[in-house]
Formats: C-alpha cells, sequence, structure tokens
C-alpha cells in the first residue's frame, strides 16, 4: 500500500505531520481524500521514520519499518563492519536468518554479498523485500517467509555463511533469557560449529558461550549495542571489544580470563568502555595503558600519567575522600561545586539520590566518583580530561 504511487504522496504528507496529534493528523490526511487506514499506515510509518533517522541517517527517509524492527535492527556501521568482515572471509553468500526489517541484509548486499533473507512473519518479510527493493538491491536480496531451523536444513548444504539475529523482544518487551529468544537458543548453538555469525544481546552470560567462538561486545559512541558471536572458521580470538565512533574502529582483543593488577591509587582515573568490561577485558587494557585497578573486580583503572586511548575516559583525580555524603558535600561546597556529575562503580548507591542529599549550589562542575579502593568506599572528585 505505502509503496503506490498513492502511499508515496501519503508518506510525504504524513511526514510533515509527524510531530502533531496522531488523531488531529490522521483526520488531516483524511480529509485529503485518502483511505482511514492509508492515513494511519502513512502517518504509523512518517513517526517511525522520525525515530529511525538517529541509527538510519538519511536512509530512514526511503525503508519501511515495524516497531519491533526498528528497536531490534542493526545500526547501519555495525553491520557494514559485519558485512565486510565476511566479505574479506572470502564468503559470496550470506543466508540471513530472522532478516526483519533487513538492515543487516541491506548491509552484505552492499558489500558484495549475495543474501538469502528469511523470516518467519510474513509482513516482516514484505517489509525487507520493500526495503531491499527501494535500495536497489532486490537483484542480490532475495526474500523468503519461513522459519529459520527448517530454511537452514534446507539450504546448509549449498556453503556460504550463515548470520542469524534471533527475535529478542516479545509483547514490546524485550526477552533476556536466550532459551527464550526465537529461534531458540539451542538452535543457535546448532550453529556455532559451522561459519556463522550470531548477533545476541550484549548482556549474554559469558557462561552460556561454546568453546571455541569468538565472542566480540561493539560499542557505538559509548552505547553497547550488542554482542556477536564468531563462529567455527570466522572465530580468531576469544574475546574482542570494537569500539566505533562513527568515523573508526578500535579493537582490543584478548582471552577475557585475566585479571587487572591491584595497586595503591594514582593520579589519573580510566573508565573503561562498556564493550570492554562486557568482554572482561579490563586487564588486557590495564596492560595497554600500565594500569591498574584499586579492587579487585571493580573496573576503574588508575595510572601516573594521561594516557590517550579509544578504550576508556579518563580523569584527572583533584581529591580522594572517604565516603560520607558529609563529607562530600563539604568539599564540593569548598569548591563552589553546583554541577555534579555522578559515577559508581563496586558499590551500591542511587545517583541521583546522593545528588538531591548533596544539594550542589555553585558556579563550578565536578565529576564525583563513588567506588572502592582497597576495600573502602572512597569518593574521587575529578575532572574529565580533554581526550
Amino acid at each position: 500500500m505505502l509503496r503506490s504511487a498513492a502511499g508515496r504522496e501519503a508518506l510525504t504528507a504524513a511526514a510533515a505531520l509527524a510531530d502533531t496529534d496522531l488523531l488531529a493528523a490522521v483526520e488531516r490526511l483524511r480529509r485529503a481524500g485518502r483511505s482511514p487506514e492509508l492515513a494511519a499506515a502513512a502517518l504509523g510509518q512518517a513517526r517511525l521514520r522520525q525515530r529511525g533517522a538517529g541509527k538510519f541517517g538519511a536512509d530512514a527517509d526511503l525503508l519501511l519499518f515495524t516497531d519491533d524492527g526498528l528497536q531490534q535492527a542493526t545500526r547501519p556501521v555495525v553491520a557494514a563492519r559485519r558485512a565486510r568482515r565476511l566479505a574479506a572471509a572470502g564468503h559470496t553468500h550470506v543466508l540471513d536468518l530472522c532478516c526483519g526489517i533487513g538492515s543487516d541484509a541491506i548491509a552484505f548486499a552492499r558489500a558484495g554479498l549475495a543474501v538469502t533473507a528469511v523470516d518467519a512473519d510474513p509482513g516482516t518479510a514484505a517489509v525487507a523485500a520493500a526495503n531491499a527493493a527501494e535500495l536497489g538491491l532486490a537483484d542480490r536480496i532475495e526474500v523468503r517467509v519461513g522459519d529459520a531451523a527448517t530454511v537452514h536444513r534446507e539450504l546448509s548444504g549449498r556453503g556460504g555463511a550463515v548470520f542469524c539475529d534471533p527475535a529478542r523482544r516479545a509483547g514490546g518487551r524485550r526477552v533476556f533469557d536466550p532459551a527464550a529468544y526465537s529461534p531458540p537458543w539451542d538452535f543457535l548453538l546448532s550453529l556455532t560449529g559451522s561459519a556463522a555469525c550470531l548477533k545476541l544481546g550484549p548482556g549474554i552470560d559469558h557462561a552460556l558461550l561454546p568453546p571455541g567462538v569468538e565472542a566480540e561486545w561493539v560499542s557505538v559512541r559509548g552505547e553497547v549495542v550488542e554482542a556477536a558471536l564468531w563462529c567455527g572458521p570466522l572465530a580468531r580470538v576469544p574475546r574482542r571489544a570494537t569500539v566505533l565512533d562513527g568515523t573508526s574502529a578500535a579493537e582490543l582483543t584478548g582471552d577475557g580470563t585475566r585479571e587487572a593488577p591491584v595497586a595503591p591509587l594514582r593520579r589519573y582515573l580510566y573508565e573503561p568502555d562498556g564493550a570492554v568490561l562486557r568482554a572482561h577485558l579490563v586487564a588486557e587494557l590495564a596492560e595497554a595503558i600500565d594500569g591498574s585497578i584499586g579492587e579487585p573486580g571493580v573496573g576503574y583503572l588508575y595510572t601516573d600519567a594521561e594516557v590517550a586511548t579509544p578504550f576508556a575516559r579518563g580523569y584527572r583525580i583533584d581529591e580522594v575522600l572517604p565516603f560520607s555524603v558529609k563529607r562530600l558535600r563539604a568539599a564540593l561546597r569548598a569548591r563552589d561545586i553546583g554541577v555534579v556529575t555522578i559515577k559508581k562503580r563496586g558499590i551500591a548507591l542511587d545517583p541521583d539520590a546522593l545528588r538531591r542529599s548533596l544539594k550542589p549550589s555553585g558556579a563550578g562542575t565536578a565529576t564525583v566518583l563513588v567506588t572502592r579502593i582497597a576495600g573502602a568506599p572512597t569518593a574521587l572528585l575529578a575532572r574529565p580530561l580533554a581526550h
């Protein structure tokens, strides 16, 4: 409906009304001669495109979305990097199971790969096919409706790589138990002996990961967006943290089993990127920046000198206090601090509640990091470093 001439015209009209009241906008579209169904569909799509602009950029004005599909769709910068890795490994075809609205299939096709994209939901598969056609990629992307396990059994003998992004939402809510993924965890494990890449939620438990796979956590501008298992001949290292800032990529690798050295507090604090923490690569980062931790299991790193690294945010420590609200409030007042950013690691507290208790009122700004040092709750007053 929305790909017809009338549908495209309705989408253009709806885009100008995306920020207005829903019922009033639908009524305006209907008064212009559009059916209620077309008016509602166009306005719903216009609002999804508006939400998708931050993730998909200019492509958002061309693509069709579903609500769940938009939320689970891979960011193009992540999908493009994955596609390049598969192409560099020598693959020419990808079986994209659970393709959703087609974000990964599009990236595979743009990297020169042929794609068989599969989704169990006919409506979602239709959206993926429409998106492939809109971007001029229909000749490289074949979209099928079917069960992931059934289609995999049918096509597994043809070779190529397998990509699977299982549904991790049900009833509009995220699903955190891998056994409740669709397809379920047992099926995903059956793929790990072949050339497969499995996209998972970043909270996946390391204890669930089978031996021999490469587990990668990816962050984009500081937000951890996914974990991916690279399987069979695609696995290179046990653990990888990838940090993307939109223009460049940095990778930290290791086995994910080491502990960083513990030492007394030092002059600078480095807060590892979430991908480093999720991948259990704090020890590898500590080695790279000549850092140490102040408490076993607490991921803040400390150094004697400033270090340029894409894997952590740095702070200069100005004052060290045994943690108490009274001492911290007095220190902030003495420094005329009115705007406070509160971070915590290794200690249970509510940053918002602490901020209210501190009642900061001054002209300056500061970051307060509450953590444990040698077993003692400690507050660190610090300033972010420029790099």
